[in-house]
C-alpha cells in the first residue's frame, strides 16, 4: 500500500484530493498538510511513498519543499499539483514523478498513482530513477509540457507529427521518420508509413477484416503488412494475442 501526503494551503483543495485518493486500492493512509512547514513535520515522524504538492504556497513553496526532500536519503516520490504549467519544466528537473493540473480528474490521478507503484518496483531493483522525459509543445498559443510516456502513438503529417495523449493532441515540427529513431529505444514501434505506437498503449491486435490494426489510446491505427511481422513478434513478448 502507498502511504501518501496532501500538501496544499487551500483546505477544500487539501479535501478533495485526499477523497479522491482515498478511493485508490492502491492507496493506504493519507496524510495532509496545508503549508510547507507542516509538511516537513509529518515526514520526521511518518514514513510516507508519495507527496502531492501545491506549487504556490505562503512560505515555503512546493518547489522549495521538493527541493529539500530531494536530499532525503529515501526521498518520497514527488507529485506536483497546480492550477498552471509554468513551473512544468522546472517541476521534471526536480525528478517529479508527474505533474497534475487542477481541478485533477479521477482518471488521470488513477494513471498517477500507477506511476508511482511503478516507480516504487523499479527502485527496488534499480540504483538510480532517470526523471521522465518531457515534451515541449504549442496549442491554441500556449506552450505546454507533456510526458512522452503519455503519448499512445504519432500520427505524421506531412514534415510534422501529431502526438496523441489521454488529454488531446498536439503537433510537434518533427518528421515522424526522426520520431521513430529517437523514441524506438522508449518502446515506439512503427506501425504504418503514418503511424508510431508505444508497445506499452497497445491493447489489441486484429487480423481480421480487409487490413491488419491495432488498438491504441482508444484509437483503432491500420497496421502495414510489410511491419506486421515485427510487431507481432514485440507484441508476443508482451504476451498480447492477436485477435482473428
Amino acid at each position: 500500500m502507498i502511504t501518501a501526503l496532501v500538501v496544499d494551503d487551500e483546505l477544500p483543495a487539501v479535501q478533495e484530493l485526499s477523497y479522491l485518493l482515498g478511493r485508490d486500492d492502491r492507496i493506504g493512509a493519507v496524510h495532509t498538510a496545508t503549508s510547507g512547514t507542516e509538511a516537513l513535520k509529518i515526514l520526521e515522524r511518518e514514513d510516507v511513498d508519495a507527496i502531492f504538492l501545491d506549487i504556490h504556497m505562503p512560505g515555503l513553496t512546493g518547489l522549495e519543499l521538493a527541493r529539500v526532500i530531494a536530499r532525503f536519503a529515501a526521498p518520497p516520490a514527488v507529485v506536483f499539483v497546480t492550477a498552471d504549467e509554468d513551473h512544468a519544466l522546472e517541476a521534471f528537473d526536480l525528478a517529479a514523478v508527474d505533474y497534475l493540473l487542477k481541478p485533477v480528474r479521477p482518471e488521470r490521478l488513477e494513471r498517477c498513482v500507477g506511476r508511482i507503484a511503478e516507480a516504487r518496483e523499479g527502485s527496488r531493483g534499480a540504483a538510480t530513477e532517470t526523471a521522465p522525459e518531457v515534451i515541449t509543445v504549442e496549442q491554441g498559443g500556449v506552450t505546454r509540457m507533456i510526458r512522452r510516456d503519455d503519448v499512445a502513438f504519432v500520427q505524421a503529417q506531412g514534415d510534422y507529427a501529431r502526438l496523441h495523449t489521454p488529454e488531446g493532441s498536439y503537433l510537434v515540427r518533427v518528421p515522424l521518420t526522426d520520431l521513430e529513431r529517437q523514441w524506438g529505444p522508449a518502446g515506439f514501434v512503427r506501425i504504418h508509413r503514418s503511424y508510431l505506437v508505444a508497445m506499452d498503449a497497445v491493447q489489441q491486435l486484429r487480423l481480421g477484416g480487409p487490413q491488419p490494426s491495432v488498438l491504441a489510446g482508444g484509437s483503432e491505427l491500420p497496421v502495414s503488412r510489410r511491419l506486421l511481422p515485427g510487431l507481432r513478434e514485440r507484441l508476443a513478448a508482451n504476451r498480447i494475442r492477436p485477435l482473428p
